[in-house]
């Protein structure tokens, strides 16, 4: 996967999306009408870090590779970029980091 060519801000992440479940665990195949878009990701870019009230930053926790879980109601923004669809969300929409 080639690193987009897009830098997000301050405490802003980049995440494409994982490709979704088309069978459950069980073997069960899950049909178009059913299925919804997965709240996980991979990070592909991160921003300089959460600007504080006294001017310093805070550097972002996430890194480039992270595999996350994220909301489905946060301020996510989706966006193409060279034909790829991305998502644009802040760190404190991430819920949590996993491997």
């Amino acid at each position: 996967m080639s690193k987009p060519s897009i830098r997000p801000l301050h405490d802003r992440v980049v995440v494409k999306r994982l490709p979704e479940q088309t069978k459950t665990a069980g073997g069960i195949i899950i049909p178009d009408t059913a299925k919804e878009k997965p709240q996980e990701g991979e990070v592909l870019a991160v921003g300089n870090g959460f600007v504080m009230q006294d001017g310093s930053v805070r550097p972002l926790e996430v890194k480039i590779g992270d595999k996350v879980l994220f909301g489905k109601w946060g301020s996510t923004t989706e966006i193409n970029v060279n034909g790829e669809e991305l998502l644009v969300m802040k760190e404190d929409d991430i819920i949590a980091v996993y491997s």
